[in-house]
């Protein structure tokens, strides 16, 4: 099965074709600039990246102009749209509507619309997106696979926060979490690496990039996690602050004269890393300032460990004991040394890191030595991947059912 698969941004769209039967990746591309001028980017195994300059008014043209390229009749990798057999759309925001992957029904969407409040920058254009490719591909049914499914196991007393419960009642606010679908992956990758089952590990994954998230992932579920309502929450990121005393928002919009709405933007866009150097969100700017004496960027870099292993150390204890730490996402498939000083903390639980494993990037790997009692290792997070192979069970069943449903007539 050929299946297309969309992430999309209010200004941006995603793609990805894999074929679910080698799950190799047929094409891939990006659209930017949506609403502005547009700029398609197409990537095939084998030719150099095609971009092309195109009117984008709205996601519609973007899907349309995809579809186009991967029917190029030199590059692509479809001769009709009939080849692409499902659409699997990244959905960010299923509150608690949502548990597992669903099949896109108009009254499926109109639940995800009522959840819009909940992601107000994320939500409303990935329906744009849902709508664009609906039109397009009428007959081609549309799979929606939420981030925030995965953490849907967590217990209430994981995702209550201790406000008034009237609160959680009125306006669903609890913990949700997200890079749920990279969670899932990579905590099952770890265990197929392993030649084990994930009902029997307990496994730590620490998806770590410019947006980081902790999840402990017990006997293949999620049971806590550190993002929470927004993914505001957490471990200090790029440019978000994470976990801060709550009173820091109105001490800083008094200060500095700011609304609610801007320094919400200061704690989303200034903070993190990034507020604390003064530097650069980005982690490679980061630790060459450091090299050369900058205190504030060794500052940012040691605070960022800092409170990836407070949370690590916290869900050893959620869950009373763990078998494998597992590293995913841009800083933590590529950083070896963010990935060392975190281990190191954790000799305590009998991780001796393996500095030649360690020392490398990008790789699946264990990078702990053989005697360790606890498994440290590298897993690559593949969400398009897990989107596909999501989207191609959920199609299945739908068609299973509705051949013995035509059978029972």
């Amino acid at each position: 099965m050929k299946v297309l698969v969309i992430n999309c941004g209010s200004s941006s769209l995603k793609y990805q074709v894999i074929d679910s039967d080698t799950e190799n990746v047929l094409a891939k591309g990006l659209c930017e600039r949506i609403g502005i001028d547009g700029v398609l980017t197409y990537q095939k195994p084998g030719i150099d990246k095609i971009k092309i300059e195109a009117p984008m008014p709205a996601h519609r043209q973007a899907v349309e102009l995809v579809l186009k390229q991967l029917m190029d009749p030199e590059v692509g990798v479809i001769k009709s749209i009939d080849e692409i057999q499902a659409v699997g759309h990244r959905m960010v925001h299923g509150g608690e509507k949502f548990a597992c992957s669903t099949l896109l029904t108009d009254e499926v969407l109109e639940t995800v619309e009522s959840c819009n409040d909940l992601a107000p920058l994320h939500n409303p254009p990935t329906l744009v997106g849902v709508a664009a490719c609906k039109e397009l591909m009428p007959s081609t049914p549309m799979v929606g696979v939420f981030d925030t499914a995965f953490h849907q196991t967590m217990p209430p007393e994981a995702y209550i926060y201790g406000v008034p419960y009237e609160y959680y009642e009125k306006y669903a606010l609890r913990r949700y979490g997200f890079h749920g679908t990279s969670h899932k992956f990579v905590s099952q990758r770890a265990a197929e690496i392993l030649g084990k089952r994930p009902e029997d590990l307990k496994i730590i994954v620490c998806h770590l990039g410019n947006g980081s998230s902790i999840t402990a992932v017990d006997q293949g579920k999620s049971v806590d996690t550190s993002m929470g309502l927004t993914p505001l929450e957490g471990v200090i990121m790029g440019t978000r602050c994470g976990d801060i005393d709550p009173t820091i928002i109105e001490y800083v919009a008094q200060k500095e004269n700011l609304t609610l709405e801007e320094t919400l933007q200061v704690m989303n866009k200034k903070s993190g890393v990034l507020g604390i150097s003064g530097v650069s969100s980005d982690f490679r700017d980061l630790e060459a300032a450091a090299a050369e004496g900058n205190e504030r960027a060794d500052l940012a870099l040691k605070a960022f460990v800092h409170t990836v292993v407070k949370f690590i150390g916290s869900y050893v204890a959620v869950m009373n004991g763990v078998d494998v730490i597992a590293f995913t996402a841009g800083i933590g498939e590529n950083d070896a040394s963010i990935r060392a000083a975190v281990l190191e903390k954790f000799g305590f639980l009998g991780i001796t890191l393996d500095e030649k494993a360690n020392d490398m990037h990008g790789e699946e790997r264990i990078i702990s030595t053989p005697d360790s009692k606890v498994i440290a290792m590298a897993v690559p997070t593949n969400e398009e991947l897990a989107i596909c192979r999501d989207t191609v069970e959920i199609v299945t069943k739908k068609f299973v059912e509705e051949a013995v449903n035509e059978v029972l007539k």
